[in-house]
């Protein structure tokens, strides 16, 4: 039996927090694992890992089982290894209970009774990306329902994106760009600015603002030749945006945007963007997770479900049997809201009646997972283009290690690095892991941030992209707020 313990800051009590009683913890965990072995075999196949889900809403019930597929056609079997994952956050004697259904489920191959949403495969592919892509494209009817918007879901409520002392020193990293390009006489007439991720706009109207100011100091009319292009995925978002920018309307343009293929839309920016800003937007996009067990990769695949408490509960309140249910969520998430209160006037009055039924399955799904054998890392794609063996200086760094591909931020990233100026730069605050060690000390995700997914970000990876396609990647701390998790990604042409 191997136990694995990640969140090892919280063991010793750091950050004012009170040390975790690992022993209490774990006790009634390994107690009924104990009981349940048949033969020392199946402890030797148990693995035991720790974490401690820092996200109130997530897609984890306090203990999970993961089979660790054999890799035969079928799936998993009674005899394959194990791991049982706890979080210690929400630990208790009902843990023991748990361990014991959890471990009976397996040996019986059945689903313990939830109500089963999807097919297995990469967390990239799962529903939950549905849900989220729901949430962007109607926010307007999320933030009524709730009577708040989305920005107050972050910590602390707000974005560290706005922050002016920040962006005044954004700017004058401009100026000081332009002031020499200028002396040569190579700066171009139009001086482009790109946001991925504009959010409502005021990081923008900030931004912008600023920019008046420092530019008449400044005394070099850049104001004039500067154009700002906003992009967001969300169309109301990008309304709320243009609305709040509308007195710098003559520098701004806004486009609807994939974030995950941003050339699609912005190719004629190539070499153009002086600044390609971009906030809390790589942590939000689809992800897989790769984890080295056994000295051999595996692909994290889940399914989301429903348990047979919370299917029978949101059946109940829309009229349907518990079985019934998974066809009306797949209805929900192909018709959204608005198209599903008019296609199902049975099972809901109104609109409002359509949104109810999205947030509580949203409240209510979790995610299952097992461990599926790569065969060889050059087997998997983390984007099109971009192999899956760019990971392998990651994973081998002894001992196991799971971990994000990161897929959607490394497709964004590949394709924004080319519409950089030569001497722009990119600058990116987000949730990054900076190191491979991060992945062995605390959860990176997923989250639930109100309506939308949240994982933290591999910047090993995009530092290891960036490297190969001629870019320096460094990372530090946010510097303009104390005790925040954002790290600032800067990116330059290498000189």
């Amino acid at each position: 039996m191997l136990v694995e313990v990640r969140p090892v800051a919280r063991l010793l009590g750091e950050a004012g927090h009170e040390p975790i009683d690992l022993t209490a913890a774990l006790d009634p965990v390994l107690r009924a694992a104990i009981a349940d072995a048949r033969s020392p075999g199946d402890l030797a196949r148990l693995r035991v890992v720790c974490d401690w889900i820092q996200y109130r809403r997530n897609f984890r019930e306090p203990l999970q089982l993961r089979p660790v597929v054999s890799g035969r056609p079928d799936g998993a079997t009674a005899t394959d290894p194990v791991e049982l994952a706890v979080d210690l956050r929400r630990t208790g004697p009902q843990l023991g209970t748990a361990t014991e259904s959890a471990l009976r489920e397996h040996r019986r191959g059945d689903d313990g009774g939830r109500l089963v949403l999807e097919e297995w495969a990469p967390t990239s592919q799962s529903l939950i990306w549905s849900f989220n892509t729901l949430y962007w494209q109607h926010l307007q009817l999320w933030e009524q329902a709730t009577g708040r918007g989305y920005e107050s879901a972050l910590p602390g409520g707000r974005s560290d994106a706005r922050n002016v002392a920040s962006i005044r020193e954004i700017i004058r990293e401009l100026f000081a760009v332009w002031d020499a390009l200028a002396e040569g006489r190579a700066l171009p007439e139009e001086l482009y600015i790109l946001e991925l991720g504009v959010g409502n706009g005021s990081h923008a109207r900030t931004w912008l603002d600023t920019f008046v100011e420092l530019d008449r100091a400044h005394g070099r009319d850049y104001y004039r030749r500067l154009h700002y292009l906003m992009c967001d995925y969300s169309p109301h978002v990008l309304e709320l945006a243009r609305t709040t920018v509308a007195e710098h309307a003559a520098h701004v343009s806004s486009f609807v945007l994939d974030a995950m293929h941003p050339m699609t839309t912005l190719g004629f920016l190539r070499f153009k963007a002086f600044l390609v800003y971009i906030s809390n937007v790589y942590d939000n996009l689809p992800t897989d997770e790769i984890a080295s067990i056994g000295q051999r990769e595996h692909l994290v695949q889940t399914r989301a479900y429903l348990s047979a408490d919370a299917a029978a509960q949101i059946a109940g309140s829309v009229g349907v049997e518990p079985s019934g249910l998974g066809r009306l969520v797949a209805r929900l998430l192909k018709l959204g809201p608005v198209l599903l209160a008019e296609a199902a006037p049975d099972h809901f009055a109104d609109v409002e009646a359509a949104v109810a039924f999205w947030r509580a399955c949203w409240q209510a799904v979790r995610l299952q997972e097992r461990y599926v054998p790569l065969h060889g890392l050059d087997t998997y794609d983390i984007a099109p283009g971009i192999s899956g063996e760019l990971l392998r200086p990651l994973v081998a760094t002894g001992g196991g290690v799971r971990m994000h591909a990161a897929n959607g931020a490394v497709a964004s990233f590949a394709e924004t690095l080319p519409l950089l100026h030569p001497y722009g730069w990119l600058r990116c605050h987000d949730l990054f892991v900076t190191g491979v060690q991060d992945y062995r000390t605390g959860f990176r995700g997923p989250g639930k941030y109100d309506g939308s997914v949240v994982n933290w970000v591999n910047g090993p990876l995009l530092a290891h992209i960036g490297t190969r396609k001629g870019f320096d990647v460094t990372f530090a701390p946010f510097a303009h707020r104390t005790g925040s998790n954002i790290v600032t990604m800067t990116v330059h042409v290498r000189d």
